[in-house]
């Protein structure tokens, strides 16, 4: 019988480090769903990374994405949910499809745009959704808290709306969100409250990180959505695995160009990667928020503070949270403050990971090459992704599958696509409607002692 996983926290060796209690325990799935983060603010860790034969991948091919789902939820899952409701669980989270692009010779455009708020993000919000409500405690309420760059909080909002014994409140920056990314937060209702923040990502993303370090909201069962919570990384293992055996041919290994913010997406490829998937390279295009090709490149850490607003917003991320599980998996430690007390080994982090920094410049001749070169259309992220690959297929050479994420649909950037290609990019279903919802946010300033208040007169603690 294989043993259940336990997790534990990236800041458990941080002695004698001011503000950190070393949180030393571990602890199960679904104690590290339900608490989002560690109590010393490190994030949560898989002891083992369940490694799986190649033949278990390649039996993928030509079999529905829930299959393959099934597959990495289970390894990590084992001992802590029922394999059929798991099944269950899965089917209802992906019915949608996830198509497979080819732009030329073997490179491809993973789509993740078809979900429901058209965002790769929709993948592991309705996964990590229907497992809180699987595993919570019955009669007490869950209280989701959650910042967002851009499409986090629409997924997020969407996968719990309506969730029994679930509220979710979505923090956005006010003025770096596009839009229509405004009106599909505002409109969510129900038990999904958003919150407009005078300030930037980085200080909605501190003010939810606060706010779980807080004993005074201890009562009211916080937790994370967004991706310092390991629910939500599982789900973003999946893709890379399904699409690597749809496009593998003998088991020839794939480069994954994967455009990166905060760093969740990027580290379910190096997850994917750790099970024994074939993956030749993880490139990690960032926006002009450079600080990780920057410590590639020169072995300094130095997070970007205020983090530069750009055209692809969901990545304008200064110092990216997800950054201290790379660091953890290469035997280093970085705090959420930005401090590195231990350097990992960078010398195995580059021949994994290459990443460089895409201005929104680039960003915008390459929507304008790719779609009139090849009738592919691209928004800003997916251009970064795309434009990343480029950089590295002309600095080492061609490699035979490439596979570069797509990772918000193109309709969520009307103006800049108009602008660029003189066309509007076709709604997907999952955004006809928004255009006739209406709502309105709570209007907050990026004070702490403010935040606290609105949480504590607003949340709930039992059904």
């Amino acid at each position: 019988m294989t043993e259940t996983i336990k997790y534990y926290s990236t800041n458990r060796h941080l002695d004698q480090v001011s503000g950190i209690i070393p949180f030393r325990e571990m602890v199960s799935f679904r104690e590290a769903l339900m608490m989002g983060q560690a109590p010393d603010g490190g994030l949560f860790m898989p002891e083992i990374i369940p490694a799986l034969p190649i033949e278990a991948f390649k039996a993928l091919k030509g079999m529905p994405y829930t299959e393959a789902a099934t597959l990495v939820a289970q390894a990590f899952l084992t001992g802590e949910i029922d394999g059929q409701m798991l099944r269950r669980i899965i089917d209802d989270a992906y019915n949608y499809d996830v198509p497979l692009e080819n732009v030329f010779a073997r490179k491809y455009i993973m789509r993740l745009d078809q979900g429901p708020t058209a965002s790769f993000k929709d993948f592991a919000a309705r996964l990590m959704a229907r497992l809180m409500s699987a595993l919570r405690d019955p009669g007490r309420r869950l209280n989701v808290l959650v910042a967002t760059s851009g499409d986090t909080g629409s997924a997020v909002g969407e996968a719990f709306k309506g969730v029994t014994g679930i509220d979710v409140t979505i923090l956005y920056p006010r003025g770096e969100v596009s839009g229509r990314q405004k009106k599909q937060l505002d409109t969510i209702g129900r038990n999904v409250r958003a919150v407009s923040v005078d300030g930037k990502f980085d200080d909605c993303q501190d003010l939810v990180k606060q706010a779980f370090s807080d004993p005074e909201l201890g009562s009211f069962n916080l937790t994370s959505a967004n991706s310092i919570n390991f629910g939500r990384i599982l789900p973003q293992i999946v893709y890379y695995v399904w699409a690597w055996a749809q496009l593998s041919r003998d088991g020839d290994p794939a480069v994954f160009s994967v455009p990166s913010g905060n760093f969740g997406d990027a580290l379910g490829c190096e997850y994917a990667r750790r099970m024994g998937l074939p993956v030749e390279k993880l490139i990690m295009p960032t926006n002009e928020n450079d600080e990780f090709p920057r410590f590639l490149e020169t072995g300094i850490y130095e997070k970007v503070s205020p983090s530069q607003a750009c055209l692809s917003n969901a990545m304008n991320v200064g110092h990216p949270s997800n950054l201290a599980r790379f660091f953890d998996l290469y035997g280093g430690t970085v705090d959420r403050t930005g401090i590195v007390h231990r350097q990992p080994d960078l010398d195995e982090m580059r021949k994994n990971i290459y990443s460089v920094s895409i201005s929104d410049r680039e960003t915008k001749k390459t929507i304008k090459r790719i779609y009139d070169q090849y009738r592919v259309l691209l928004e800003p992220h997916g251009a970064v992704g795309w434009r990343g690959l480029e950089v590295y297929l002309d600095l080492y050479g061609d490699k035979s599958l490439c596979i570069s994420l797509e990772t918000a649909h193109p309709a969520k950037f009307p103006d800049e696509i108009r602008e660029l290609l003189g066309i509007d990019p076709d709604l997907p279903q999952g955004m006809k409607d928004i255009d006739e919802r209406s709502g309105a946010p709570v209007f907050l300033s990026a004070d702490y002692g403010e935040l606290r208040k609105y949480l504590q007169e607003c949340l709930r603690i039992t059904d």
